[in-house]
């Protein structure tokens, strides 16, 4: 099973800051946390892949490095 690009995730540019990043990161937690969706075990997936991507995107090794 191969992972989705995760600017496609975050709906993001290649070339996005560190703000759009954050931004659209926020905008996708607050959507799809699983307080917010207790019941919807897709949702708990769709933060979980959000998280995913924030953390490799937003450090600007692990960045390059992807």
């Amino acid at each position: 099973m191969s992972k989705r690009d995760f600017y496609d995730v975050l709906g993001v540019l290649k070339d996005a800051d560190e703000g759009e990043l954050k931004s659209a990161y926020r905008k996708l937690a607050m959507k799809n946390h699983p307080d917010r969706n207790p019941d919807d075990e897709a949702a708990a997936e769709r933060f979980r892949e959000a998280t995913e991507a924030y953390e490799i995107l937003k450090d600007p090794q692990k960045r390059a490095a992807y």
